[in-house]
């Protein structure tokens, strides 16, 4: 049968010449001796007993440790209620700047698609009054100079369009902006003060 190696020194260490070498402690010199058991174990016990004698532990008051965390969790609920309220009125204040914004958009778009057909109608009216001026033309003199005069009538018309369509486009996007800027202004300060 094989043994271990292991298990021939524990065997070699428990039979060599009866010695207590599991249980001996080093001299000075770094040879064992065996221990004088009662003696040895006896100093140890008074050493802890000493020792545990000179520890103070702290004493833990749980009734403060309560209070302590009592206040810290109602402090964080007041706050808690705090910043809820005070996104819930952030919300309140958007959603109705944007009802505002909605209603706003729709009452200028609906302006400015009637600005927009009345010019289209006014160019078609133009233009039909010009072909009934072409058919009465009698030289190409005369062509050539209605048609020059129509022209320069068509491309002043639609400067003038374009000034008023831009004009009408900017007062346009400041009444659709203006609800929700203010609601961002409001915020922005809110931040501030916060």
């Amino acid at each position: 049968m094989v043994t271990a190696p292991y298990m021939r020194c524990t065997k070699n260490v428990a039979l060599h010449k009866k010695m207590r070498y599991m249980n001996g402690i080093r001299n000075q010199d770094g040879f064992s001796k065996p221990l004088q058991k009662g003696r040895e174990m006896a100093r140890t016990a008074e050493k802890t007993a000493e020792f545990v004698g000179n520890v103070e532990f702290p004493t833990f008051d749980t009734t403060k440790a309560t209070d302590q965390f009592r206040a810290f969790t109602e402090k964080g609920m007041e706050q808690s209620k705090e910043a809820y309220a005070r996104m819930k009125a952030g919300a309140e204040d958007t959603q109705k700047a944007m009802e505002s914004t909605l209603e706003t958009a729709k009452t200028v778009s609906s302006d400015l698609s009637l600005k927009t057909i009345s010019a289209f109608r006014d160019n078609v009216e133009a233009s039909f009054a010009h072909l009934e001026a072409l058919v009465g033309v009698k030289s190409v003199s005369e062509l050539i100079e209605l048609q020059t005069s129509f022209m320069r009538k068509r491309v002043e018309a639609g400067v003038e369009q374009a000034r008023d369509f831009q004009s009408y486009a900017s007062k346009a996007a400041e009444q659709v902006s203006a609800p929700m800027k203010s609601v961002f202004e409001k915020a922005v300060r809110e931040l501030k003060v916060a």
